[in-house]
């Protein structure tokens, strides 16, 4: 009897408490469900339909159920395929070595030794503070053969580059992606250093464990989470690019209207192709939910090893 009146008093005491927690969450739960579940619930289902034409189409249009026709098109479209590679490849190069910047300027901000600090974390935040578009603007003016300074530097050593070359427009895009992100990944990182326990470093110190090696050895396992948050964040941002190559387009005319995957969607869009677009966001949404559960179940992993 007693075991029966502790459930119906837990029960209630739940009760209260999701009565108390849900004017706080409600807000959050319409929002995500008008702005994130609905749009993609209609997005998969536009995803199953074709515009069909009869004739030569002086007839008008008709929609249809298509099936998985959308998914074979999208799986054989070599510029929706290329795209993903070339933004996969972006990735590879660019994503850990700003991370690594990132730690870095985190550890030296969190240091015992650091001056200035405050001064320091504005200055990394500041180029994250820039819009995206005026970030292309900027490097893009740099990288423009014809007004870039740095271009003219090189020439004058005898060293004749191209920023905007098929080869380079990767590692030029990979740039402004770390120069734009590296300080926001700096403050999220810093900011979890700040969580770390003054007992663990003081212990580790009385065990001769200090400088780099306490940062590398006992800060970093402790702020694993924030790490592997911001990876899955930029992951997330590296499949969905599209400001700085679309903003690089004025200096670099043989990048293609299809260079990321974004871009090949809009084009999609742009042609009317609504229903083909709609697949195509399907696609690189359900890639991009592999690719971080992938990273979260590598991650738990090691964490039980």
């Amino acid at each position: 009897m007693s075991s029966v009146t502790s459930a119906v008093t837990n029960r209630r005491r739940r009760l209260r408490e999701l009565r108390r927690a849900a004017p706080f969450v409600l807000p959050f739960l319409l929002l995500f469900v008008c702005v994130y579940l609905i749009p993609t619930g209609y997005s998969l289902e536009q995803s199953f339909f074709a515009v069909k034409r009869s004739g030569l189409g002086l007839t008008g249009s008709r929609t249809v159920f298509a099936g998985f026709d959308n998914y074979v098109q999208v799986f054989h479209d070599t510029d929706f395929l290329d795209s993903l590679g070339r933004v996969a490849f972006i990735g590879v190069i660019q994503v850990p070595l700003m991370l690594a910047i990132a730690l870095v300027l985190a550890l030296m901000l969190d240091s015992a030794a650091a001056r200035g600090g405050r001064l320091f974390r504005v200055a990394y935040f500041v180029p994250y503070g820039l819009p995206g578009v005026i970030a292309g603007l900027v490097w893009s003016f740099l990288y423009a053969p014809s007004l870039s300074p740095v271009t003219r530097l090189l020439d004058s050593a005898g060293i004749h580059a191209s920023f905007v070359s098929d080869a380079a427009l990767p590692f030029s895009i990979a740039n402004i992606l770390t120069w734009a992100w590296t300080g926001y990944n700096t403050i999220l990182m810093y900011a979890a250093l700040q969580a770390v326990p003054q007992e663990t470093m003081e212990a580790a110190a009385l065990d001769g464990c200090t400088g780099w090696k306490a940062a590398l050895l006992v800060k970093v396992p402790q702020i694993r989470p924030a790490l592997l948050m911001t990876l899955v964040f930029s992951i997330i941002g590296t499949f969905q690019l599209y400001n700085e190559p679309a903003t690089m387009k004025s200096v670099a005319p043989n990048l293609s209207s299809t260079y990321t995957p974004i871009m090949a969607t809009l084009r999609s869009v742009s042609s009317n192709n609504f229903n083909y677009a709609a697949t195509q966001s399907v696609v690189l949404g359900a890639l991009i939910c592999v690719l971080s559960v992938a990273v979260f179940r590598a991650s738990a992993k090691r964490t039980d090893s």
